[in-house]
């Protein structure tokens, strides 16, 4: 009889990071009957591999074995480009992956640049520490090597009645949902064994993996799109239990922390992810400088990943939200603005004189540029420290964010007595009223929702909003749990 598919959550359950779902299905399932069982092939596709952030225990989880033979699979179908999502692949190919790397272009173009980044890291770590490091230069080589391209809007054929169309998940640049569908193919099989199972002619399961899920609208990116006939739905949860302030306040809030701080004459520091909010933020100081809302003061983009990721976004033009602002000039340049690429200049930040901005890498405090600048402005009143994305629990960006007083960084002790301010309308992950409208529009077909990639307490809240307010049924997996599919 026809096999269901298996699916088991490996990561991204129980924590927003480290997203690693295994499906495995079997391809020409019957064949086994009629050619021998040696002849049956199960077809295993992992969907992201990504690293663990934010936590005390996420390096010793990023450094263990996979629970799976990396050896056995045949596929890796890549989300997107944050390093939650990629940043064990090298890992997967240092043990043993030869499958096939799928993405779209935009994902490959940027995770090149995100492993370039980590492997800096990973190396600043192993010195350090003396460990020994997650993956090397060697590894990402192999895995760049088995990365191929697949379009939005157009079926891949994995297997045998087996394919997956990617859909624009309006995240960041090229961000991806992907639609799995699995078709019962008896052809081949022998006419008796063909009526037997006449039944189960046509039958097939479709399983949607969101990864991360866009705050539309933006200024820059495409809308999520719509998902209207899914079977299973693997889903985030980042902000479940929250919604964000819309475009408009978020707007507001940044111009009057930018116009207080500048009245201090102090200097708002900003931890940024390198991909879709620096983009975003950008755009909007440009906006602001432009219509005179802002004071006028130095802007520094202090981070060299995000320096080359904004010229992959300005390389796909064609996949913005607007076209006249894709034929625009360069929206990510205005004449105060400062990208400082090399270390020299990012240390001459410290010597220009306040007010001033400063855009740092990383998002969440615990590596990058934007340390420094803690150590350096987090004790002056006069200053503020501007949080615009999910702090992860357990790390620095988490810990500022949440009022302490003190903070040790680098094995030294700072005081915190800068504004913290917080705009969770820069979040590039849809909030919970968008989370549910979103499954609303494959209610009638789905059989079930994996609440997955956000805290317990956020998961669990979407999960309740679901079932009570959707009717569909919902649940929040467990690390290693595996579930059967049914068609």
């Amino acid at each position: 009889m026809f096999q269901n598919p298996r699916l088991t959550f490996f990561g991204g359950v129980g924590s927003v990071t480290g997203a690693n779902f295994l499906l495995e299905i079997d391809s020409n399932p019957d064949a086994s009957e009629v050619r021998g069982a040696d002849q049956k092939h199960q077809l295993k596709i992992l969907v992201d591999c990504g690293m663990m952030q934010g936590s005390r225990f996420a390096n010793e989880e990023n450094h263990k074995a996979f629970p799976y033979d990396p050896a056995t699979i045949d596929f890796l179908l890549v989300t997107h480009a944050h390093i939650d999502h990629i940043g064990r692949i090298p890992k997967l190919a240092a043990e043993g992956f030869r499958g096939k790397i799928l993405s779209t272009a935009e994902t490959r173009a940027i995770a090149e640049l995100m492993f370039a980044d980590a492997l800096k890291l990973i190396e600043d770590e192993c010195r350090k520490t003396g460990a020994l490091p997650l993956y090397e230069q060697k590894d990402v080589s192999v895995a760049l090597s088995l990365w191929g391209d697949i379009l939005y809007h157009q079926n891949f054929t994995l297997a045998e009645g087996v394919t997956v169309y990617p859909k624009d998940a309006g995240h960041i640049l090229g961000s991806a949902m992907f639609e799995i569908t699995q078709t019962a193919d008896l052809r081949g099989l022998k006419s008796g064994l063909t009526q037997m199972r006449n039944a189960d002619s046509g039958r097939k399961i479709k399983i949607v993996f969101t990864g991360d899920l866009g705050n539309s609208p933006t200024p820059i990116l495409k809308d999520t799109e719509t998902i209207t006939d899914a079977d299973y739905l693997v889903m985030e949860s980042v902000y479940g239990d929250r919604n964000h302030e819309d475009i408009n306040s978020r707007r507001r809030h940044l111009k009057d922390v930018i116009v207080e701080t500048a009245k201090r004459k102090g200097t708002l520091i900003i931890p940024i992810f390198s991909l879709e909010k620096t983009q975003v933020l950008l755009y909007e100081l440009h906006e602001m400088e432009e219509a005179r809302e802002i004071p006028v003061m130095p802007v520094f983009l202090d981070s060299p990943l995000a320096i080359e990721v904004t010229k992959v976004y300005k390389a796909h033009r064609q996949n913005w939200n607007n076209s006249a602002l894709a034929e625009a000039g360069d929206i990510f340049r205005f004449p105060r603005l400062k990208y400082t690429a090399h270390s020299e200049e990012s240390k001459a930040i410290l010597h220009t004189p306040s007010p001033k901005i400063i855009l740092a890498g990383s998002g969440m405090s615990n590596g990058g540029r934007i340390i420094h600048h803690e150590v350096n402005f987090l004790p002056g009143t006069q200053n503020t420290i501007l949080f615009v994305g999910y702090q992860a629990v357990g790390s620095l960006g988490r810990i500022i964010q949440e009022g302490a007083k003190e903070v040790t960084i680098e094995g030294q002790k700072v005081f915190v007595r800068a504004h913290v301010e917080t705009i969770s309308g820069y979040s590039s992950h849809k909030d919970s009223d968008h989370l549910v409208e979103f499954v609303s529009s494959s209610a009638p077909t789905l059989k079930k929702v994996f609440v997955c990639m956000g805290e317990p307490k956020s998961a669990l809240f979407l999960v309740q909003r679901l079932r009570g307010e959707v009717g569909v049924q919902a649940e929040h997996p467990e690390q290693g749990e595996t579930v059967t599919l049914e068609m």
